[in-house]
């Protein structure tokens, strides 16, 4: 047990190691490239903050454990709402951006929907992964284009940006990225050999595993620098962001690991999962829209949630 608990903790830590380094190499590529803060951040940011979530659902799905690769996505989409966004607004409220009721909000939904309409055969098949993907790409576009025509586009800030274009070399970049992709990948299979190995010898079901452990630990990484934000009165970390990342899962990382392996889904998932996971979605538009911000009473609301749907699994 002791060894499969270290594989879990070694693996997370790979993947939030490999998921930095992934994103700062990309980041500095992109940037030598001259391609605008807002492309690199609508783009390369967010694959690469996802990157942990697709390694591992890729990993399950070749491996024939789908209940792991959906938990880990449908989990992660349910933590980063409830669990990361509600101790976020505890810490210091969140402002909402008119874009993210605008566009981010709908797309999540239509998003989450399609997945669910997909989802009713017990089974995401390359073709739907493909359009799933297509209509991710043909938002990333739409988004860009929109932004670029208005006054003020609310480009995502690429930390050490000038640093990654002055002070770093385009091979120490793909040094960068390619430390990433080991970590991400040894990260993942760690992560999921531990994690199989502690639901047999506790005679816990893999999909509450892939909920719960492996998809709190993919959403680690958004938890630690969405709490820091908050902690430090930085707007940074939005609620778009969040929003961004569950778009990104479904559409992406769903999408993707579709095309190279059709995902086989259980019952339980649909009846039970993926209800919670829209449910919070609806729950958090009024959040948004009262007072334009998400504040304190709506954490305790959204944890609360969190904390429920986590004892209804056990």
């Amino acid at each position: 047990m002791f060894i499969n608990i270290l594989l879990i903790v070694l693996g997370l830590a790979l993947l939030i190691a490999g998921g930095e380094f992934l994103v700062k190499g990309a980041v500095g590529v992109a940037a030598k490239a001259r391609l605008s803060k807002l492309v690199i951040g609508m783009t390369v940011v967010s694959f690469g903050t996802s990157s942990p979530e697709l390694l591992v659902s890729l990993q399950s799905a070749s491996e024939g454990l789908p209940e792991l690769a959906i938990g880990n996505v449908i989990g992660s989409n349910i933590a980063n709402l409830a669990l990361v966004l509600g101790v976020t607004v505890l810490i210091f409220p969140m402002p909402v951006a008119r874009n993210t009721i605008r566009f981010d909000w709908p797309m999540m939904m239509i998003a989450s929907v399609l997945f669910y309409v997909f989802a009713l055969n017990l089974q995401i098949e390359r073709w739907e992964g493909l359009l799933m993907f297509t209509i991710l790409i043909a938002f990333i576009t739409f988004i860009i284009i929109k932004s670029r025509k208005s006054n003020g586009p609310n480009t995502t800030e690429i930390p050490e940006m000038e640093e990654l274009v002055a002070n770093i070399s385009i091979g120490k970049n793909l040094v960068f990225i390619a430390i990433g992709l080991v970590g991400l990948y040894f990260g993942s299979t760690w992560l999921i050999d531990g994690a199989k190995a502690i639901a047999e010898d506790a005679g816990i079901s893999k999909h509450v595993i892939g909920i719960t452990i492996i998809a709190f630990g993919t959403s680690v990484p958004e938890l630690a620098t969405s709490c820091v934000a908050a902690y430090k009165k930085e707007t940074d970390i939005s609620v778009g962001n969040l929003i961004g990342s569950n778009i990104f899962n479904i559409l992406a990382v769903l999408g993707l690991t579709a095309i190279v392996q059709p995902i086989a889904i259980e019952e339980i998932v649909m009846s039970w999962d993926v209800l919670w996971m829209i449910g919070i979605a609806l729950i958090l538009l009024p959040m948004m829209v009262y007072r334009r911000k998400v504040g304190r009473f709506s954490g305790f609301i959204l944890l609360g949630i969190y904390v429920t749907y986590i004892i209804s699994l056990f």
